[in-house]
This record gives structure tokens, C-alpha cells and sequence, in this order.
């Protein structure tokens, strides 16, 4: 097996060079696309292999117009015109012939200098980032190219502002890393970091980092809720067969 200028990525690998030298096992992080993993036979045989297609979108560009549905109301349109929803999406492929179950972390940074709400007091009063994270698992998935996704609703875009950093990390059921990265407009927090431990969420100093203009103290980055998994939301109805079965 060539492993020339391949990286290895899993937390066991970044415990000493040693262990990295002596395994056989390769993955990438830090690249768009890289080839996640290669299957190695062991006792519990061989392990997935995942390689990321497409990395989602930042942005205004990770945003869209919520789906219309046909149907009859007894209230009509509340609103007018339609409501934009932050939707994050991934491609990725599969080389076995079918993984029992995958599971996807995602991390997220809104901006709260691109929320479209008017609040102008409202706003002054938040935290310049907020995070968000959710975890999705997905089971039997066969060989080939498919799509994970998740959504935040109108509200948050209006309110917490466009995704600026997003990271996504897969995991395998006994929670090996087989591949991941993070791509970043903000200042200070990089792009494709070269290890998981470089990665912002698991940065302290920036995930922890006291806001300069507040007099109280406080962050920089503000903790929320409110990710959903897309089959949680309208969204569930848009390309459903690009999308496995979830079970957490």
C-alpha cells in the first residue's frame, strides 16, 4: 500500500510519530475531497472507507427559500415572501459494498454582523459568533456517492447571522475518525487545519476567547442550540433518496 505524502488522522494517531509510522492505516484531513480513509483487514475486518466530495457552502451561498408545499390553510399566507434557511450539505462516497453506520459531527459559526434582522439593540447585545453543533448517524449505507445535510430555521439566519466556519467530522460506530475539515471566513481561524486538535472547536483559546468590546466579559462565541438533522425539517422532502436512513 503506497502511503507516500498521505496523512494519518484519528486521535490515537496524534498521541505520539511512533504510532503514526508503525500503522497502515491512512486518511486525510485538512484537504476538500481527500480520500478519508483505506480499508485495512484486521480481526474485526476491513474499515470503512469514506472520501468527501463537496464540502458545504459559507455564507449567503449556504442559504435557500424554504420549499413550497401545496395545501389548503384556514389562515392563508402569514408571511408573504419567503423565508430563507441556512442548509448545509456534504457529498461523499462509500467504497464498501455496504457500512453498517456512519456518523456525522457538525460544527458551526454564524456571524452576527450578517443576521437580516433590523434589531439594531437586539443585535448589540449578542455575542459577534455563535456555535452550534449536532451529531447524525446513518445506517446501512451502500456503496457509493451520498448526501448529508443539516438546517438551521429562518429564524436563526435573522437573528444569529450567516454560517462563517463550518466543520464536519465522520466517525465510524466505534467512533474512529475517518475523515473531516473545516473551512473559515473568519479572521483567526483557519481553513483545512493539518490535525483535529487544530480545528476551532477544539481550540479553547478561541472557543473561550473574551470579547474585547464587552465591559462584562463576555465571549466572543455564544453557545446555542437549534441544528437540526435535515430529515427534521421541511427539507426532509427535497432529494430524499440522496439521503440514508438516520438513527440518532
Amino acid at each position: 500500500m503506497n502511503i507516500k505524502k498521505t496523512m494519518i488522522f484519528g486521535i490515537a494517531a496524534f498521541a505520539a510519530a511512533a504510532a503514526v509510522a508503525a500503522t497502515t492505516t491512512r486518511s486525510s484531513y485538512g484537504k476538500r475531497g481527500a480520500k478519508a480513509a483505506v480499508a485495512e483487514e484486521s480481526e474485526e475486518g476491513p474499515e470503512a472507507e469514506v472520501k468527501i466530495e463537496r464540502f458545504p457552502m459559507l455564507g449567503r451561498s449556504a442559504t435557500l427559500n424554504a420549499p413550497s408545499l401545496s395545501g389548503e390553510s384556514t389562515i392563508g399566507n402569514v408571511f408573504t415572501k419567503p423565508r430563507k434557511w441556512i442548509v448545509l450539505e456534504a457529498k461523499y462516497s462509500t467504497f464498501d459494498r455496504i457500512v453498517d453506520q456512519l456518523t456525522f459531527t457538525w460544527h458551526v459559526l454564524l456571524d452576527t454582523s450578517t443576521a437580516t434582522t433590523k434589531d439594531k439593540a437586539a443585535l448589540a447585545k449578542r455575542a459577534p459568533y455563535s456555535y452550534f453543533s449536532q451529531t447524525v448517524t446513518y445506517a446501512n449505507i451502500p456503496k457509493g456517492a451520498h448526501a448529508a445535510s443539516v438546517c438551521l430555521h429562518p429564524s436563526y439566519l435573522e437573528q444569529f447571522g450567516e454560517p462563517k466556519a463550518v466543520g464536519l467530522v465522520i466517525t465510524d460506530a466505534n467512533g474512529k475518525v475517518l475523515a473531516g475539515d473545516c473551512e473559515s471566513e473568519i479572521k483567526g481561524i483557519a481553513s483545512h487545519p493539518k490535525s483535529i486538535d487544530m480545528a476551532f472547536w477544539n481550540n479553547d483559546e478561541i472557543m473561550n476567547k473574551k470579547n474585547p468590546k464587552s465591559e462584562s466579559g463576555d465571549l466572543m462565541i455564544e453557545r446555542r442550540q437549534g441544528l437540526q438533522d435535515r430529515s427534521k425539517t421541511i427539507w426532509a422532502l427535497v432529494n430524499p433518496n440522496d439521503y440514508e436512513l438516520v438513527i440518532q
